[in-house]
């Protein structure tokens, strides 16, 4: 079978893997697994959208966490302010909570892309080793803002009574809601799909690869790789949205950098640069946890080792090892 055919076959039947578990849990009555399956797919979403700067754009940043717990504290704050129904700016113009997902989901896409526009410009000056560090002194001073914010409920996080609603839908039942992030991760993935293969997407590999030579043909590298920077932050920043709702809790710990590193785990172990990749990665992440966590504390022991692995024998993460080499390897 063409490697290309078989890496679909692969996506597909991942993705019918996650949509079955938690019809399956629902139908064997365990509701804790249809939770899992959401977290899966919203961690998922979160690789995704870092999988769009490290595997399309080679920038390895290490502060993904900060648009993660953006994403969140906007549903956190939004939800406060709706459920008080205090106002969160009262001057010049009045602005209130609000309790519909749609309008949280904006906003958290609009302040991720502002702040990942003023992180990216200046991060994007540097290079390598520069730019991780760049993008890890950004998140911790994001992550330190939020814990010094005593309204918002500065290190002991913030509470959401009451899970934001979506139009004609109950997002309050926990499958409607899984069904919800599912489709999003899927519409990510196909958009990403898409962008990836336009003539946006080949400049931005070729900014990655050779940015000389994208620059010899009157592209400059510098805008390009800053549009997938903020593209892959807002996709972030919806995910952290979607955590803060299924968990009803918002927290500096979803700005910290061990999350940044837990995202780039999902990334590499799924494969990177491979779209299905952090949905792999994640499942397999959140598995670990969840079960062998359940069975000894080292846990992440046996993450350790896999993660070795992974590096050392198997570069294309789970997706290279049960689908091959990708066609631009």
């Amino acid at each position: 079978m063409p490697e290309a055919s078989r890496e679909t076959l692969v996506n597909v039947v991942l993705a019918l893997a996650l949509l079955a578990a938690p019809l399956i849990a629902v139908a064997l009555d365990e509701p804790f697994y249809v939770t899992l399956a959401s977290r899966v797919a919203i961690l998922a979403l979160a690789g995704v959208g870092l999988n769009l700067a490290l595997g399309t754009g080679g920038m390895v940043s290490f502060g993904h966490a900060a648009f993660f717990g953006l994403g969140g504290y906007v549903a956190g704050v939004a939800a406060l302010h709706g459920f008080e129904g205090s106002s969160f700016i009262a001057w010049p113009l009045e602005v209130g909570g609000s309790e519909h997902m749609l309008v949280i989901w904006g906003i958290a896409l609009l302040v991720t892309a502002v702040v990942a526009l003023g992180i990216g410009a200046v991060s994007l000056r540097t290079s390598g080793v520069y730019f991780i560090m760049i993008t890890l002194a950004f998140a911790q001073m994001i992550y330190y803002f939020a814990i010094s914010l005593p309204t918002y409920g500065g290190e002991d996080g913030l509470s959401i009574y009451l899970r934001s609603r979506l139009p004609g839908i109950e997002a309050d039942d926990p499958l409607t809601f899984f069904l919800v992030c599912y489709a999003l991760l899927l519409g990510v993935i196909y958009l990403l799909h898409r962008l990836v293969d336009s003539r946006f997407g080949a400049a931005l590999q070729c900014a990655r690869m050779n940015p000389e030579r994208l620059a010899t043909l009157g592209i400059a590298p510098f805008p390009v790789k800053l549009t997938a920077f903020t593209l892959s932050a807002m996709i972030t920043g919806l995910a952290g949205a979607l955590f803060a709702e299924l968990n009803g809790f918002v927290s500096p710990s979803m700005l910290s950098w061990q999350l940044s590193g837990e995202i780039i785990i999902f990334v590499i172990l799924g494969g990177v640069g491979r779209l299905f990749g952090p949905l792999a990665g994640a499942a397999l992440f959140i598995l670990l946890e969840s079960f062998i966590g359940g069975l000894t504390d080292r846990w992440q022991l046996i993450l350790g080792l896999i993660l070795l692995s992974v590096v050392l024998f198997a570069r294309g993460g789970v997706i290279g090892l049960l689908a091959g080499k990708a066609r631009h390897d």
